[in-house]
């Protein structure tokens, strides 16, 4: 069967930068399953891996365009200590849920001096070209149910208890 829009995809994979340092990987841990043509990974990836089957491998290389965009320096900005009421000990890696005109947005404080913090808004890997080895394991229809939850269940599909 072959990677198409709508059928479950399960893939083992490790993603490195261009300095070869890994990401991210399955290796250890149960394989990545997601339900192709409805954004669950990476635009890029999501592509290169249509119409593969059981068993491929390939080797995928997505610029940041294709997967978490590229770096926005308006996305950083510094704000007063004092906005940050109720966290004890703030510490830099700490991320936080922004309100923005744009709507909701995950920050990252990157910085803390003296009354001033600085946070980022771009996800950790925007500006960062990935590499990705991949090894597609399975490949089936997606059930009724996962179609409308928009995520895969489990094994044939089902929710685990």
């Amino acid at each position: 069967m072959q990677i198409a829009k709508n059928k479950v995809v399960t893939i083992d994979y490790t993603l490195t930068d261009d300095d070869g340092a890994v990401i991210d990987s399955s290796d250890g841990r149960e394989p990545l399953a997601y339900i192709h043509g409805m954004n669950n990974i990476i635009p890029g990836l999501e592509s290169a891996l249509e119409g593969k089957q059981t068993g491929e491998q390939l080797n995928v290389r997505v610029p940041p365009e294709e997967g978490y965009g590229e770096r926005m320096d308006t996305l950083r900005q510094e704000v007063p200590k004092d906005r940050f009421q109720g966290a004890e000990d703030l510490q830099v890696g700490m991320q936080f849920h922004a309100s923005t005109d744009s709507g909701p947005l995950v920050v990252t404080v990157v910085d803390i001096e003296g009354d001033t913090v600085t946070v980022d808004g771009n996800h950790p890997l925007a500006g960062v070209t990935l590499n990705f080895d991949v090894t597609v394991r399975e490949v089936r229809d997606a059930t009724a149910e996962e179609m409308e939850h928009g995520h895969v269940h489990g094994p044939g599909g089902h929710h685990h208890d």
